[in-house]
């Protein structure tokens, strides 16, 4: 369904009533109607600029519209993920994770205390227990601990102060995650995770019937996510129920009509604007129903243009027969090596995505082959003829009194195209969407999307065969990501992506460095599509392949082996239930502080046991 959303506001959760907020002098939107029902996905999309973080700050209630209000059901208990969350009056970790108003999370605070101080009395510790016992919160504090191991976060006295831009980021979305609210809304969730995490953060989103509100640029985690995309278009809402390849189909027809229907009025306006000229001042009744027509007619013709794009037609250096080769090249420091010995010869038309963890090396081996770091092993032997260009995901570096212009002409104060004509930096900045006005203000005051497409131009200008990009999606409007992709489809030179979007490295990629995390470096031909069917293919059973082999009308049955394991399984569980009993009545009959601790960590134990044992059985239960 393609239109204008005006959802009934008495059966959401949580809605705009006549919304319009101005920024800086310009209406975002107007009169703005925007509901949410339980358990909706929903996926906020539209250029830099349209006003989609602000709206979601308004339904959050963090920001106060100009006019109008938001109405939202009784205790209704909304978690937002800010793109740079604030952390005033907060100095470590613990005192963000756990909040002071909620019971559970500080009895787990001071659980965890307790375990860390050596002089803590068993009294305490056993009345400590008991209450965690006693409020059901022993499952709670796992899952805590789970979702902060997720995002690496396990120095609970760090300051926040020491931390980086991303790591905050994940910080704010860990907690969000523990405090599970009624509706998750969500600015760019997927900035500074990796794909595994990106992998798990979708499944727990996913489970049950949450309501999710969020923007991001990532297309599969959209489509992995989200029931509806809607996007914010000149202070409209349009609503798409579908993928993002029906969205995009849908909004080039919708803009394609509009933009037709302007032109014809536009025409027909400039007929009509040479009557009204011709027309005498006294006029009849007929001639004044035309004037009221044509007042009309010019308030339709006032309607969408083609819109301008970015252009990506920079020329490329040319490229000789050594590009860049590595010859057992590897990095380390005392005690640790972060990226073992390596060898690769690079060639023409390379393009090698690079997939692991945070802090797995991958930043490592991009400092190494540019050269700002030197190999600690091996040799790393540059072509003479490549040109780097190097989109590094910490973002532009500039002083605060460069304007845009400067920031260009820095580069170059001439740029060679593609066709070979010769341009000056004013005209570049223009096919890059920075009008004169902007090309003569400060960069402090551009967006951060424009910061983004701002660097991105300066990487390119340089003409680079060999282009590195660092998370270059993050930030980027979708129309600029488009034309980006286009770009790099067409890209003759060596292309080196790293990305968390695996949309844009299953489309621009054909060969990955794979980061396990041990310093290691794996090559894989193939695509990450290709990479994550073939990881799950080794993971399966083998009766499972066997299985999958037979006609789609065979019922599977479970094999003998299977039937052993279905009965074994379920004495197992029946035991380990009696086990985990006993084990809860021995922690309660003891005030030893060392063997309570032991007690605890036994039970922990056999609940991860029972738990791994009881998803067998479900598995198996469905055949038989």
């Amino acid at each position: 369904m393609l239109g204008l959303l005006r959802q009934d506001i008495s059966v959401s959760i949580l809605s705009t009533e006549q919304v319009s907020h101005s920024f800086n002098d310009r209406w975002l939107f107007s009169d703005l109607h925007f509901g949410l029902l339980k358990g909706d996905r929903v996926a906020l999309v539209g250029i830099n600029g349209t006003g989609k973080s602000t709206l979601l700050k308004i339904l959050a209630e963090i920001v106060e519209p100009t006019k109008g209000r938001v109405v939202k059901e009784k205790g209704l208990r909304i978690g937002y993920l800010h793109q740079d969350p604030d952390f005033s009056d907060l100095k470590t970790i613990n005192d963000f994770i756990y909040s002071a108003d909620n019971e559970q999370q500080q009895l787990i605070k001071e659980y965890e205390q307790l375990i860390e101080n050596q002089d803590v009395t068993s009294k305490k510790f056993l009345e400590v227990t008991e209450k965690l016992t006693a409020l059901n919160a022993w499952e709670y504090e796992n899952n805590i601990k789970t979702i902060l191991s997720r995002f690496q976060i396990t120095n609970f006295e760090q300051r926040i102060e020491s931390l980086s831009g991303g790591q905050k980021k994940r910080l704010a979305l860990a907690k969000l995650l523990i405090d599970e609210p009624d509706i998750y809304i969500l600015d760019e969730p997927t900035n500074h995770l990796d794909i595994e995490t990106i992998e798990w953060l979708e499944k727990l989103l996913t489970t049950g019937s949450k309501t999710v509100l969020l923007v991001s640029h990532d297309r599969y985690f959209l489509d992995n996510i989200c029931t509806e995309i809607r996007e914010l278009d000149k202070g409209q809402v349009y609503t798409y129920k579908g993928n993002y390849a029906f969205f995009l189909e849908k909004k080039a027809e919708r803009e394609a009509n509009e933009i037709l229907a302007a032109d014809k009025a536009r025409n027909l306006w400039r007929k009509e604007l040479e009557w009204m000229r011709r027309q005498p001042q006294a006029r009849g009744t007929k001639a004044k129903a035309r004037i009221e027509s044509f007042y009309d007619l010019e308030e339709k013709s006032k309607g969408p243009r083609k819109k301008d794009q970015v252009e990506l037609s920079v020329q490329v250096a040319r490229q000789g027969n050594k590009i860049l080769e590595l010859e057992g090249a590897g990095f380390s420091v005392p005690g640790k090596t972060i990226l073992s010995p390596f060898t690769y010869t690079f060639k023409k038309g390379d393009r090698i995505g690079l997939a692991g963890k945070n802090g797995s090396g991958k930043t490592t081996f991009l400092n190494l082959i540019t050269g700002n770091i030197q190999a600690t092993t091996g040799k790393v032997d540059v072509g003479e003829t490549t040109k780097y260009g190097y989109y590094r995901q910490e973002g532009l570096q500039f002083q605060t009194d460069e304007r845009v212009l400067d920031i260009v002409k820095n580069v170059a104060d001439y740029i060679e195209m593609k066709n070979g004509e010769v341009i000056t930096a004013s005209q570049l900045l223009t096919k890059f969407l920075f009008p004169p006005e902007k090309q003569f203000g400060f960069v402090n005051k551009l967006s951060g999307g424009e910061k983004k497409r701002l660097q991105l131009m300066r990487v390119l200008m340089a003409n680079p065969n060999f282009l590195i990009l660092d998370e270059p999606s993050n930030d980027l409007d979708i129309d600029t990501l488009n034309i980006l992709e286009e770009f790099l489809e067409n890209y003759p030179g060596v292309l080196i992506l790293v990305s968390h979007d695996r949309y844009l490295l299953d489309k621009l990629t054909d060969q990955l460095f794979i980061f396990p995390g041990n310093g290691e470096v794996v090559i894989y031909n193939g695509n990450y599509a290709d990479y994550k069917l073939e990881q799950e293919a080794l993971i399966k059973k083998p009766e499972k392949k066997v299985e999958r082999e037979k006609p789609v009308e065979t019922k599977k049955k479970l094999s003998f082996k299977e039937q052993k394991e279905f009965e074994t399984l379920e004495q197992e569980i029946e035991t380990l239930e009696q086990t985990i009993g006993s084990k809860t009545e021995e922690l309660s009959g003891t005030t030893d502080h060392v063997e309570l601790q032991r007690i605890a960590n036994e039970i922990e134990d056999i609940k991860n046991t029972l738990d791994e044992k009881t998803a067998r059985w479900m598995e198996l239960a469905e055949f038989i």
